[in-house]
Order: C-alpha cells, then sequence, then structure tokens
C-alpha cells in the first residue's frame, strides 16, 4: 500500500509555509483526507493511519482539513508554531500519531455514550509500535482500543493500534494484551493525555469512562461510525461547511460517488505547489525543557 504513494515537500520544515502534500506513484495529488482507503484489507481488518507526528517528536503536525487537497502542515496558535512540551518523564509525543483517512467526527452527532459531539477533525489514532514513523507515512495497523477525552465540550476519540508488521503484532489483539504485554503503556498514554496542555497555561483534559480504555469492538464500532460521518460529507449529504462551526476542503482526486471528485486537469489543482522541499529550520531549544506536573488527577 505504501509503494503507491509519494510525498511532495513545499517548504522547510519548522516554519508556517511548511506544507506536505501526498501523491500517487505517477505524481498526481491526491488528499490524505479523502484519497488514502480507510481500509486496507477490511476482510482482514486491517486499516490505513496517516502518520502526522512521529513518536518522540514536539511539533504539532496535522491534515490541514480546510485546504484543497489537504496536505499535512504545523498546527499554529496566535500566528506561532505550536509544540507539544515535554512532561517528565515524556519527550513529546509517545507513540506515533495520526489520524484514519476517511473518517470525520461530526460535531452535530451526541454520541450517547459522551454526551458530546465530535470534534470536527478526522479520528485519531495512536500507533504502539517499536518503530518511529515519520509524518506523511501511511502505516497498515489494526485496532485495539479507545480512549475518549472530552476536550472543550466536544469528544475526541483516541484509538489505539499497532502497526500489523511490528514483531508483536500478533500477540495484541485487544486492550487486554496490550496491559498484558505492554505493561504501563495504557496508563502512561492516559496520563500523557490528561497533562500536554498544562505546560501551556490550560488546564486537565477530562475524560469519559474515567479515562478508561474500550476494548477493540467498540473502537472498531466508533470507526465505523465516523466513517459513516464522512461519507456524508464527501456526498453533499450534509454541507461540507457550517458558519462558525467547520469548513472543509472536500475536493478529492478518487472518490467515484463524490460531486467533489477532480480530474487531472481540473484549473483547481494549478494551486498546490510544486515539489520543492528545503532543509528543516531549527526548533528553539525551548522545547527541550521538562515540565514536572503532579500525577495526582483532580477530582
Amino acid at each position: 500500500m505504501t509503494e503507491q504513494y509519494r510525498q511532495r515537500q513545499v517548504g522547510a520544515a519548522n516554519t508556517l509555509d511548511y506544507r506536505l502534500y501526498l501523491e500517487n506513484s505517477q505524481g498526481q495529488p491526491l488528499s490524505f483526507f479523502h484519497d488514502v482507503p480507510l481500509y486496507a484489507d477490511a476482510e482482514k481488518k486491517i486499516l490505513n493511519m496517516v502518520v502526522e507526528i512521529p513518536r518522540w517528536s514536539n511539533a504539532k503536525m496535522e491534515i490541514d482539513t480546510g485546504d484543497l487537497l489537504n496536505p499535512i502542515k504545523q498546527d499554529t496558535k496566535k500566528g506561532k508554531l505550536r509544540y507539544v512540551r515535554n512532561t517528565f518523564p515524556h519527550k513529546g509525543y509517545i507513540w506515533n500519531y495520526g489520524a484514519f483517512p476517511q473518517t470525520w467526527e461530526d460535531p452535530t452527532y451526541i454520541h450517547p455514550d459522551t454526551q458530546a459531539g465530535g470534534d470536527k477533525d478526522p479520528l485519531d489514532v495512536i500507533e504502539i509500535g517499536q518503530s518511529v514513523g515519520y509524518t506523511g507515512q501511511i502505516k497498515q495497523v489494526k485496532v485495539l482500543g479507545v480512549v475518549a477525552l472530552l476536550d472543550e465540550g466536544e469528544t475526541d476519540w483516541k484509538v489505539i493500534t499497532i502497526d500489523v508488521q511490528d514483531p508483536i503484532a500478533a500477540r495484541l489483539n485487544d486492550v487486554e494484551d496490550v496491559q498484558g504485554l505492554l505493561p504501563g503503556l495504557l496508563r502512561a498514554s492516559t496520563e500523557w493525555f490528561r497533562i500536554y496542555k498544562i505546560p501551556d497555561g490550560k488546564g486537565e483534559n477530562q475524560f469519559a469512562f474515567s479515562g478508561e480504555a474500550k476494548n477493540a469492538q467498540y473502537a472498531t464500532e466508533v470507526i465505523r461510525e465516523c466513517h459513516e460521518h464522512w461519507k456524508r460529507v464527501i456526498s453533499n449529504q450534509i454541507p461540507p461547511s457550517k458558519p462558525d462551526t467547520y469548513e472543509l476542503s472536500v475536493y478529492n482526486m478518487t472518490v467515484a460517488d463524490s460531486p467533489y471528485v477532480l480530474t487531472p486537469d481540473d484549473e483547481k489543482l494549478q494551486s498546490v505547489p510544486a515539489h520543492n522541499p528545503q532543509r528543516a529550520k531549527p526548533i528553539d531549544a525551548i522545547y527541550d525543557k521538562w515540565f514536572f506536573i503532579s500525577s495526582a488527577p483532580s477530582l
């Protein structure tokens, strides 16, 4: 699957202008959001994950849901690049972090178990295997479970997965297996999500289910729901933009039943920049700092 794709880099990493586009093997630009199939092998329950942030890194990279063909860029706040701080004993993100393509957390859908709408983004994924990924990588993963954050009144699912090529992937099939074979990982993951915004002056994140990771069956149903929500948007059953709520770019190259599919000679594609890689800019040493935060959650 990965051989089908290559990357089109524009600009230098760690700058406001940096963009990473997806291409097929012929150099045709594609959308990370819409053109990568969710299922690599539906029968074997193998899914495609887009890696946005490699393990141990700090730059908050994300699929740009509002830009044409949805490149990956670095998130910003008040015009400045966002970096996740190091909360002791962690360095950056503690797993490969990314998203499931062809999924969308619908803000108008109030989930019965969380009593909150979706966060308007593709479904977030953490991949817990031993190999460090790279931004824009398409990994084939299997689903192990899911954690539900409640972020500013929105449901923000974090699906737990492992790369199918990982040496212990065959032994991991559910959250109970993670607890047995990788002791401490689920606890550390919940802790990381709870405290990672505190160094930036925000409070602790809250969880549904008291932070408990739900099993693979539950996670699979969450994925199915978010895939259906994406289908409704890409087929124009619901509008791709809603004032003051969300604005999605739904143009794509491969979704046959979508009214937003483009042909290779469409003039809109002229605005997609050419491949122009530049050397990454250095990251300010301030982001090497460790923050020591109490491990006791507030009640």
